[in-house]
């Protein structure tokens, strides 16, 4: 570490570059019991970085509930991911015309951010 970058941490004024994290997901109506993908990416800097996921659907009653990773039984719980995310979930019929919405809460460099994305799925 050079000089100058051992005096500006050590005097606390190296300004933090904030933690970025987005959810994008094709469409707000997903079709029932068809896969719909999502993507969520975490940078610092523009750089990808290693992160921590929880996804979760909240219901409007106020549920929450787990989702599972792909086709597996695995859920989406404290995941480790180096920045870069895709997955899906499949509506099942029972969500038809439910406004739902997917909280996915990321957690880098010690920075928690939650993203919600609400769906309406249909037939």
């Amino acid at each position: 570490m050079s000089v100058v970058a051992t005096f500006l941490v050590a005097f606390g004024l190296l300004v933090a570059v904030p933690v970025t994290a987005t959810l994008t997901a094709p469409t707000h109506t997903p079709k029932i019991n068809v896969r719909w993908y999502y993507t969520v990416r975490v940078t610092q800097a523009g750089k990808l970085v290693a992160a921590r996921m929880t996804a979760q659907i909240v219901d409007p009653v106020g549920g929450v509930h787990p989702v599972q990773f792909g086709p597996s039984t695995k859920y989406i719980t404290n995941w480790p991911f180096n920045g870069f995310h895709r997955d899906y979930i499949i509506w099942p019929a029972a969500s038809r015309g439910v406004l739902l919405k997917l909280r996915i809460t990321v957690t880098a460099a010690r920075v928690k951010r939650i993203l919600t994305y609400t769906v309406t799925p249909h037939a």
